[in-house]
């Protein structure tokens, strides 16, 4: 028997992988985020590889214990927005939020999403890791645009200040690659890379 896990608590992550017709249970990682990395790619990765393999563990170990040829594909996740070689997370408050999308106005940042699967068969591990990056170019934005879209509440619990798949999207000029790395998993390149071959 085959399932899929996913490590996210994310709506946004749920409804993707709902998109592409993937049927999944939802295990959220709730371990600290330990970051010894620099570099956006190389950060989001080691996350990704974090939450999979905390909920990956729990699962081997319970299916050693339990149903021995059973296989569970975990799935773990994270996004960062990079602007100027430095990482925007989620604002810290109201301010902060105004500053970021202050600096994104009129110019293009990175998205990077890293992903982890981990195939626990047997009681083993083997773990499978990638990262997304798309570059997004913002309009120009005036002081009250910030204000009222800030007022919205929507950017509040969003890296970067703003969610592409809201109203944020109003502010997008244009996208240079997966549209849906930006919402927060690049589905087609796990379906092709990891999924295709899991489900098939």
């Amino acid at each position: 028997m085959k399932t899929i896990v996913l490590a996210s608590a994310s709506p946004r992550r749920k409804e993707l992988l709902e998109q592409i017709g993937v049927t999944f249970q939802v295990q959220p990682a709730c371990g600290a985020e330990i970051i010894t990395k620099v570099k956006p790619k190389d950060i989001v990765e080691e996350l990704s590889v974090q939450k999979a393999m905390e909920v990956a563990d729990k699962i081997c170990r319970q299916k050693r214990e339990q149903e021995k040829d059973q296989k569970v594909l975990v799935i773990g996740s994270d996004t960062i927005v990079s602007y100027d070689d430095k990482i925007m997370g989620k604002p810290a408050d109201r301010e902060d939020a105004v500053k970021m999308l202050q600096k994104l106005s009129g110019n293009t940042h990175q998205v990077y999403t890293g992903v982890t699967a981990v195939l626990c068969k047997n009681g083993e591990k083997s773990v499978r890791t990638f990262s997304e990056r798309t570059e997004v170019t913002f309009y120009p934005l005036s002081r009250e645009e910030i204000e009222a879209y800030v007022s919205t509440g929507e950017p509040m619990d969003k890296a970067g200040a703003y969610g592409i798949q809201g109203i944020g999207g109003k502010f997008v000029k244009s996208i240079h690659g997966d549209y849906n790395n930006v919402v927060g998993l690049p589905v087609a390149r796990l379906y092709q890379e990891i999924l295709k071959e899991w489900m098939n």
